[in-house]
This record gives structure tokens, C-alpha cells and sequence, in this order.
């Protein structure tokens, strides 16, 4: 079941911003996904999800927007060589 969040705006925020209330609805939707996503909050799947595009897109938004993809620490080293 889907839930609806309601945000007010100012119309001059939107006039500056050059955005109706959809393209801005998206926008902060989009900064919402990347930011709980790189504070741990929501998996990238999840994340996707919500964006309805694919994973490996939303991986590509998060790394530009400065995500960090993977950590370099000794557990992540033992995890990954495990595998091979």
C-alpha cells in the first residue's frame, strides 16, 4: 500500500526554481531516494523501487551525487576475496 506525503511550497520557490509541482514533486523525490540511501536508510533496490527505474540507474544517480558505492575495509576485502 502506497502512501502520499504532502509538502508545501511557496509559488516564488517554484517560479525561482523554474518547476511546476510535479517536476518538483520529482526532484524531491529523486534527492530523498539518494540522500536516505547514503545514510544507510533504504537499500539501493529499494531506492530504485521507489523511482521505478532500474537498480543499476539509481547506482549511477547515487554515485554522481557523491554516494559512496563501497567501503575499503578489511571486512568488505575478506567478503569480496571470499568469493573468488
Amino acid at each position: 500500500m502506497q502512501q502520499t506525503v504532502t509538502i508545501e511550497c511557496l509559488p516564488e520557490m517554484l517560479l525561482g526554481l523554474h518547476m511546476n509541482t510535479k517536476d518538483f514533486a520529482d526532484y524531491l523525490k529523486k534527492q530523498a531516494a539518494i540522500n536516505l540511501f547514503k545514510e544507510g536508510k533504504l537499500s539501493s533496490g529499494t531506492a530504485a523501487a521507489w523511482l521505478s527505474i532500474e537498480r543499476l540507474a539509481f547506482l549511477r544517480l547515487a554515485f554522481e551525487a557523491g554516494a559512496t558505492l563501497l567501503e575499503d575495509t578489511a571486512d568488505d576485502f575478506t567478503r569480496e576475496t571470499a568469493l573468488l
